[in-house]
């Protein structure tokens, strides 16, 4: 890959990045309740999450996918049940504003393995995601070139970009923190209700 196909490359990757998405979402609500320090946690596992996509894109798995409606929709279910099972238990949970002993507290009991999963699951949960991913890569692979050589560009330099980004969206937390010590509850039902509502909309998607 050239150089000038690779700052391209960067480009769209941000543009991917910033658009609205549950993983997104997760960090900022991870931010809310744990503060930024254990949200780096939930990060990494989504960051993770997108690199077993990545890989699975690269090795043709999006393909069958986009072929098989089988394997779609199995996928789809999957992921949309685990987002639903995520916005109830986040709709249930006590409120809790950055910045105050409750929110540590509430750190402090979750531990970083369990943060690192909910990142990880969120992000390896949607199939549209990696079916994204097999149309777009491709248009940046270089034919003939190794395997893990293009999933270290490709795969790493998406990695980055959204690692950045999330991490500034669960930073934002702490400056919405003087709201959420009088709406907190509420944050965790509009967002809970929002990751119910992306999960159910996966579950009415087609190929």
């Amino acid at each position: 890959m050239t150089l000038e196909i690779w700052i391209v490359y960067v480009i769209a990757a941000v543009g991917l990045s910033v658009t609205p998405g549950p993983n997104g979402l997760l960090s900022l609500t991870h931010g809310v309740r744990f503060g930024f320090a254990r949200t780096v946690f939930t990060v990494l596992g989504g960051v993770c999450g997108f690199l077993v996509l990545v890989a699975a894109s690269l090795a043709g798995m999006g393909a069958l996918l986009a072929t098989s409606e089988t394997a779609f929709t199995i996928a789809k279910w999957l992921g949309a049940a685990y987002l639903v099972y995520l916005g109830f238990r986040l709709w249930r949970a006590p409120a809790a504003a950055v910045g105050t002993d409750a929110a540590a507290e509430a750190g402090g009991r979750t531990a970083p393995l369990r943060l690192f999963a909910e990142g990880f699951l969120v992000a390896v949960s949607n199939p549209k995601a990696l079916i994204f991913f097999a149309a777009f890569l491709p248009q940046f692979m270089v034919p003939g070139a190794s395997f893990w050589l293009q999933f270290a560009v490709l795969g790493g330099t998406f990695a980055f970009t959204e690692f950045c980004y999330e991490l500034v969206l669960a930073g934002t937390a702490q400056r919405i923190a003087p709201w959420l010590s009088r709406h907190g509850r509420w944050f965790n039902r509009v967002t809970g209700g929002t990751f119910v509502g992306i999960g159910g909309l996966m579950a009415t998607v087609s190929r």
